[in-house]
């Protein structure tokens, strides 16, 4: 199933429930309750990318957030200074909950494994999963200070 307007490269979703266990590598999530990881594994998909695909278009409307698991990504903001994105991060953040446009070019720099949280499923658990919605917002309003 093809979601999205990715460019130049090739993308692969998996829906279907993924394994709480799987956030471990993401340091913001560090701390938080048990319950809400498995409400958010119970609604994330798995997307691979090719490298070179743009996954992320600067202000595309914001539908979901990623978390990267494998791989590397380069963001591009609208001076075109780039930062390196790698496992245990995430993006998509300030787009989805904070702005609702995207404030960067996200470019996958290798062939990546992400976990991807849409909007449509984050708002159906948004009641459920204060601490993660806290989490996130707290991390976009960080970035979108810079």
């Amino acid at each position: 199933m093809k979601r999205g307007a990715w460019t130049a490269g090739t993308q692969v979703w998996h829906d279907g429930v993924v394994d709480a266990t799987r956030f471990a590598p993401f340091l913001s999530f560090a701390d938080l309750p048990a319950e809400e990881l498995d409400e958010l594994a119970a609604v994330m998909s798995e997307v691979e990318v090719d490298a070179g695909t743009t996954v992320l278009t600067v202000d595309s409307y914001g539908t979901a957030v990623y978390f990267i698991e494998q791989g590397n990504a380069d963001v591009l903001d609208d001076g075109n200074e780039t930062t390196a994105l790698g496992p245990g991060d995430t993006f998509g953040e300030i787009g989805l909950l904070l702005t609702g446009q995207r404030t960067a070019t996200v470019v996958a720099r290798s062939p990546m494994r992400l976990l991807s949280l849409s909007g449509q499923d984050f708002d159906r658990i948004r009641a459920r999963v204060p601490e993660v919605e806290r989490t996130l917002r707290r991390l976009g309003i960080e970035r979108a200070g810079r």
